[in-house]
């Protein structure tokens, strides 16, 4: 099964890990704006909010390897997803439980995109937990006839209405389900039965290949 490694991914992607046995990350595509390479969102006091990582452009052809993608540093973006990680979830069952994990990410620096992202599921695949094969792809490949090609998944942009049963959020009193958040969502609200949720929605996967 092959993916984009993005940043704290969407529920979806992290069905299509729970579900697998080898991942393989694709590491030599083209950057492209507005996909969940550099953001995520996830539930805050008004509804969905957008987590933005914020990365420093070529000025070249407009073909940058997402590999080749820093993070640009100059803005304070750890700090600011880490206070409204703390906002969003503070009271959320299993927040402080998983808390110290997650936020060692935004108290170093990153210099690349791609390793941020490799990073960030390191975390969670331990948490959750994941044991699975992982490895980069060497080289670009358009199509995967042999493999599972996921890579549609990072689209944020994607209209595909996945059916997730509901599970408690924090501010569902005010604005109700909001499903395929980050997995932080899923994590902090779920706790142990986060990996068992996943691999539930097996079937999402399957309908949507």
């Amino acid at each position: 099964m092959i993916v984009h490694p993005t940043y704290f991914s969407p529920v979806i992607q992290y069905v299509a890990l729970a579900n697998a046995e080898e991942i393989i990350f694709e590491a030599e595509d083209n950057y492209q704006k507005q996909t969940f390479r550099n953001r995520c969102y996830i539930y805050g006091a008004n509804g969905k909010q957008l987590l933005t990582v914020p990365v420093l452009h070529t000025k070249k052809d407009g073909h940058q390897k997402t590999k080749d993608v820093k993070i640009d540093n100059s803005f304070s973006w750890q700090k600011l997803h880490k206070r409204s990680l703390e906002t969003a979830y503070r009271s959320s069952p299993f927040f402080e439980f998983y808390e110290d994990e997650v936020i060692k990410i935004f108290q170093k620096k990153i210099d690349f995109l791609l390793d941020l992202n490799l990073e960030t599921y390191q975390i969670i695949s331990e948490l959750l937990p994941l044991e699975l094969t992982v490895r980069n792809t060497k080289v670009y490949k358009e199509e995967y006839s042999e493999k599972q090609d996921l890579r549609y998944l990072v689209n944020a942009k994607s209209k595909v209405n996945y059916h997730f049963e509901t599970y408690q959020q924090v501010f569902a009193d005010k604005h109700n389900f909001i499903p395929n958040l980050s997995i932080l969502d899923l994590l902090f609200n779920e706790g142990p039965n986060a990996l068992t949720y996943l691999e539930d929605h097996k079937k999402l996967i399957e309908l949507n290949a």
